[in-house]
């Protein structure tokens, strides 16, 4: 089978040629910020881990967040409640979502098609919860995260849709 750029019948490349290098490296950047703050914050909980319900408190009185909210109560019991094996079971499920975005921001750094879709379905599997949450708290933070997250699975459609279509120009 003839595998050439103008073969209507190529095989599907590995390395997206057409999309923007900046684009696709921006989002790398902020996946790969994503698994190295969960790594910084596993690290802590590590280290800090006899003191992690007073952080926790000295943590939402800073950022002015009330302790009336069930979350909030859920944070406060679990940072009371660490035992070796939450705090290891907390270790395991950060170094595998860290793993997660460093192999994502690996794809998209090196231009990589599984990675765009990867990163499409892995930021629209985000968005329900987002946005119940801008619904029941018109927070700034959760604002911007749903503003940000809904960039990238926009881009990552756009620049999907604009490789579908070019195929079928020259498939036709």
């Amino acid at each position: 089978m003839d595998s050439t750029p103008h073969s209507p019948h190529r095989q599907p490349q590995a390395v997206d040629v057409h999309a923007s290098k900046t684009g696709l490296r921006a989002v790398a950047v902020f996946e790969s910020t994503k698994g190295l703050l969960v790594l910084v914050l596993t690290a802590l909980v590590v280290v800090w881990r006899d003191r992690m319900e007073d952080l926790a408190e000295e943590l939402l009185y800073h950022l002015h967040i009330g302790f009336e909210h069930r979350w909030t109560q859920v944070l406060l019991h679990g940072a009371s409640n660490l035992s070796d094996m939450r705090v290891w079971s907390v270790v395991a499920v950060a170094l595998s979502y860290a793993a997660v975005r460093f192999v994502e921001a690996w794809g998209l750094w090196q231009r990589r098609v599984w990675a765009e879709w990867f990163a499409l379905l892995s930021g629209a599997l985000y968005l329900p919860l987002e946005i119940v949450k801008v619904a029941e708290h018109r927070r700034w933070e959760a604002i911007a995260i749903l503003a940000i997250n809904l960039a990238i699975v926009f881009y990552m459609l756009e620049i999907r849709i604009r490789e579908v279509r070019s195929r079928a120009k020259v498939e036709y």
